[in-house]
This record gives C-alpha cells, structure tokens and sequence, in this order.
C-alpha cells in the first residue's frame, strides 16, 4: 500500500526545500516528493507543515531500572505524540549502560517496545565513576552513537583528556555535563536574589561555565568533538562562541526551558520548574536565543528527565531534578522563537532535525526520495492547552501545565506506520 501526503508545505532543511508539495511513501521508504501524486491511501495535510521527523539527541528513558518514571516504550510513545521518530537516550540508567552487553539490551528493548528509532549514548567511563575509560570501540560497534557520563562531569582533568583521545580515535562525540560539582554540591535552584529570598541552596552560574571552559579548552588539546549538554547561561554560550571562532571542535544544544522560563518559575516552591543546570535569569534566557539566533547553538534537545509524582511531590530541596519535554518541544519552539520572529519555522525544524542527526551521524532527519518515512506533520498555528491528563509519558512533571502554546503535532509516521495520529 503506497500512501500522499497531500496539500501540505513541505519543509526540508538538509535539501532547501519549502514549498507546497506532495509526499508519496510505499512501505518504509519515500518513493516521490513532488506535486499531484496519488496513492493507494491519502493524508489531508492543509494547513500543515510537513517536515521530517523530528530528532532528539538528549533524553531519558530510564530503563533499565527506573521503570516507574519511564520505559523506552512509554518514552517512545511520548515521542512519537511530539512529532519526533529517532532519540538517543542517556546512559545514566541502573545498571548504567557502560558496556556491549547493556547497549545491546537497550537495542533489543527498543526492537520490542519502541514505536520510533531509540539511538542509545553509552558511558564515558565504567559506573560513571569518572575514573576508568569504557572500551568505546566495542560499544560503537554494538550501536552506541555517543559516549557521555551525562548527570556528571568527569572531575579528573587528565581523565577527561583521555577520555576525548578515545573517543576521537573512535569518531564519537563526547557529550559533556558541564559542572563543577565542588561549586554546586548541596544546590538545589539558581543562586541569586529568589533564591535567597526563598531560602534555597543555590547552584551558581560559574559552576557551569568553569567546566565548559575546562571542557571545550581540552577539545582544542586533543582534537576531539566535545558536544556541549542544555546551555544555561549567557555566559557559556560566549565561552562556546569563542571557541569555535578558533575552530575548536565544539557543538552545543539548548533546551526549551531554558530559555522560556527563569528562576522565578521557582517561587511557589513547584518541583516541577527543578532541574538540573537550573533555569537561571532573563539576562541567561536572551543569551540562549541570541545563541540560536547567531549559530551559536547547533541543535534543540529535551533532556526530557522523567520523574514519578511521588518523587516530586516532596519538599523542593529534596525533589529529584529534572522534567518532561518531548511533547511540549515543537510548540515551545513555535511559541518562543518562531512566532516573536527571532528564527525562520525552516530554521527551527533544522535545529530540530537534521542537525541533531549530523551531530551523532544518525542518518536521520531529512525528506528525500529513496529515503526513510520518517515524517512529522503539524499545524503551526493551532493553539492547544498543555494538559496533564494528555501525556503520553509514564511521568507528568512539566512546568508548562495549564498553558496555551502554539503548534500542534497532527500525525508522525516512522518507517512509513503512523506512530501517533491526534483524535
């Protein structure tokens, strides 16, 4: 059974393309991008964008181990009503996946319970214990596209060092959490003016940007690509700026929070605005557009960081951080920075597609014949209300419950099957 996509706008960053188009997919496989085709079967896209399926290199699916935040299925499944059809899900599991025998787990879960492509990042060191490498060429070739002790920095500078000698002569990225954790021990929010007034531990700003000028500064040394992890400040985002005007090998990414929320999301104590870096203030949210706007920012990612309403609802400073973002990602993106003109809707789907792909070499995330059907098809305009009940996460932790945003995920279709159709 062949199936067109009929009447929508066809955005494809990787090729240029932005018009109105139609998309002919036979089984997993785009066979015609072009106008008037018809087949077996047909999908009303007027009024929509059809663009590929989005790519998140950054989040947390915790299996194994904490099944009751989330599975890779539920994960999927939360994806897949975002519009996204490939995502690298982190290491930092229990056990965590340090090993061929654990990535192959990973692998084979997806293969069961997955509804889109699972990409899995493996440890930088064993146990992420930042001391002993992990055999990265065995896990490349068991499917790891990334290595990352992601949750936390490697202290030991020489560790760090090897670690990115190693995954150069590998061709992985590293991706780096940047914290100096002498500096943010004990934290729980930004340290600042709200969080004295609340009497909150504070993580401050230098504890981020120290490690990614320690970080990025032993990229340059080695050679290697160092992947910087959600971008808080304005402050980081200059540091990275600098350095890749010395053609330094380094990419970052910024997470939708991050940039439309400040600290001050934290005032009446609500642990689902806890995260970790946290959100910091207006000055570090303008730093983070003005980052994507001038290229500064390589990708978007989630971080999505799954947490179950037991764990969260307890006092602020004992609440686990992280929160939920691949379904609430796309309409963050139209809402903050497509519709106050700050980038172009290509732009955004770009930082939501193939750059991620290019980043972690993923094949994924462009529109082409011969290519894979993997599509996302939205309505950029259509406002809808963030509703707790309509998650398709196992958790519910989102700051932005209860808003009205912009953009609204319709169908996704991954290796040519509908993943999620909205109604």
């Amino acid at each position: 059974m062949s199936t067109v996509i009929k009447n929508g706008h066809v955005i494809d960053p990787a090729s240029g393309v932005s018009e109105k188009l139609d998309v002919l997919f036979e089984g997993d496989t785009i066979v015609k991008i072009g106008k008037d085709l018809s087949g077996d079967e047909s999908i009303d896209a007027t009024g929509c964008v059809v663009c590929p399926g989005l790519v998140d290199i950054h989040v947390h699916f915790r299996e194994p181990g904490f099944e009751s935040k989330e599975t890779i299925e539920t994960g999927s499944r939360a994806a897949a009503r975002g519009g996204f059809t490939t995502v690298v899900p982190m290491a930092n599991t229990n056990p965590v996946i340090d090993n061929a025998g654990m990535v192959e787990f990973v692998n084979r879960r997806a293969r069961e319970t997955a509804c889109i492509k699972i990409r899995p990042a493996a440890c930088a060191t064993k146990g992420m214990m930042g001391k002993e490498i992990t055999e990265m060429a065995e896990l490349k070739d068991v499917g790891a596209v990334a290595v990352t002790d992601d949750g936390k920095d490697i202290p030991n500078s020489n560790v760090m060092r090897r670690v990115l000698e190693y995954a150069k002569m590998v061709d992985l990225p590293y991706m780096a959490h940047c914290e100096d954790h002498d500096l943010s021990g004990g934290g729980a929010m930004n340290e600042g003016y709200t969080a004295t007034t609340l009497g909150i531990p504070g993580i401050p700003k230098a504890c981020e940007e120290i490690a990614i000028a320690r970080n990025t500064r032993l990229a340059w040394l080695t050679g290697a690509h160092i992947h910087i992890q959600h971008v808080t400040t304005a402050e980081g985002i200059d540091i990275i700026r600098r350095y890749k005007k010395k053609g330094v090998k380094v990419t970052c990414e910024a997470a939708p929070h991050h940039w439309s929320l400040t600290d001050e999301a934290v005032r009446d104590f609500n642990s689902n605005a806890k995260m970790n870096p946290p959100l910091r203030e207006q000055v570090d949210c303008d730093g983070i557009i003005e980052g994507i706007k001038d290229g500064t920012v390589d990708c978007i990612a989630t971080d999505h960081a799954p947490h179950t309403a037991t764990e969260k609802s307890v006092e602020f400073a004992d609440a686990p951080f992280g929160i939920i973002g691949l379904e609430t990602s796309l309409a963050r993106v139209i809402t903050d920075l497509v519709e106050p003109g700050h980038i172009t809707l290509e732009r955004a789907i770009e930082l939501m597609t193939v750059a991620g792909s290019r980043l972690c070499d993923l094949g994924v995330g462009e529109l082409k014949e011969g290519g894979a059907a993997d599509i996302c098809i939205f309505d950029p305009k259509a406002e809808w209300e963030v509703q707790e009940s309509e998650f398709g996460s196992r958790s519910k932790n989102s700051p932005f419950i209860g808003e009205t945003l912009k953009g609204l995920v319709k169908h996704t279709i991954c290796d040519g099957k509908s993943v999620y159709s909205r109604g």
